[in-house]
């Protein structure tokens, strides 16, 4: 893992905790050789902090000139290889930069930062393991690695809930029936098995994560971040899954609101994966003490 601080002020409104900050969560399927779709969304948004899924390169390969010219002076990396990787760009300072194994292999799947917005928050991007296309952990390993990081996310979330944080990324589990094309027809689909959206959604209630996304949107409502690369007309028959997810701690999770830009999925040579949007509001000034 790399962090690579840049010197020099933020811009003025990146660090301005009187108004909103906004941040990206996105599965992007490669910044090199996305890197031009990475500036329409800046474009397009204007996030102040980027969180980005699957970026396939080591921190050494990371395209860092580009990301500087577009203000991201403030980095984390986490990727070996051109498999999975996880980042932060900023354009506010980031402060105590951790990168934990979850599930036991030491795979490059999770980064997080804290961002001082009027008090501090973790911002967390997460890329939990796909988990293969045989949803038997008997005969395939990598769907026996998704179960085994599901399960330490019960213990590892504890902590991570304990503060201020958005805890956002890839997590290629779809867990509600509304978070599919078809629930019946999806039941045996790894992304969608009871077991993994149970496991799931056991960690979201007992952690008291709020999932930010659904409860702006409640079921039944469709919601999708994800089209397969098999289908070869978008939308065409919108068999989507929401696959990518903001969840907010109870300490923010009333300053969180989310959109999600749909409409990148429809760009030339874009990610399978949409961009998730998490805009977070100022927090309130503190009531004057009663007789003050």
């Amino acid at each position: 893992m790399s962090e690579v601080p840049v010197p020099g002020d933020a811009p003025a409104e990146a660090g301005d905790a009187t108004t909103p900050l906004t941040v990206v969560t996105w599965n992007i399927n490669s910044i090199r050789a996305r890197v031009d779709l990475f500036g329409k969304v800046v474009r397009k948004v204007k996030p102040d902090v980027i969180l980005l899924q699957e970026t396939r390169c080591s921190d050494g390969q990371f395209p860092m000139k580009p990301i500087r010219r577009r203000g991201y002076k403030y980095t984390a990396l986490n990727g070996v290889g051109g498999h999975h990787g996880v980042a932060i760009l900023s354009k506010v300072p980031i402060l105590d930069v951790k990168a934990d194994v979850i599930g036991g292999i030491d795979h490059p799947r999770h980064v997080s930062a804290v961002v001082d917005f009027g008090g501090p928050i973790r911002l967390h991007s997460l890329y939990i393991p796909a988990g293969g296309d045989e949803p038997d952990p008997a005969i395939n390993a990598k769907f026996a690695h998704k179960l085994a990081f599901l399960e330490e996310m019960l213990t590892w979330g504890r902590s991570a809930v304990a503060e201020p944080a958005l805890l956002t990324g890839d997590f290629n589990v779809a867990p509600y029936p509304d978070d599919v094309w078809s629930h019946r027809q999806l039941l045996k689909v790894v992304s969608h098995t009871p077991v993994e959206t149970e496991a799931l959604e056991r960690i979201r209630a007992e952690q008291g994560w709020v999932d930010v996304v659904r409860r702006d949107r409640p079921e039944p409502e469709k919601i999708y971040t994800w089209w397969s690369y098999r289908n070869p007309v978008w939308p065409g028959n919108n068999r989507g899954r929401r696959l990518d997810h903001v969840w907010a701690s109870p300490h923010v999770a009333d300053r969180v609101t989310t959109s999600v830009l749909t409409e990148a999925r429809g760009w030339e040579k874009a990610s399978d994966h949409v961009p998730v949007i998490a805009t977070i509001a100022p927090a309130p000034p503190f009531a004057a003490e009663a007789g003050a």
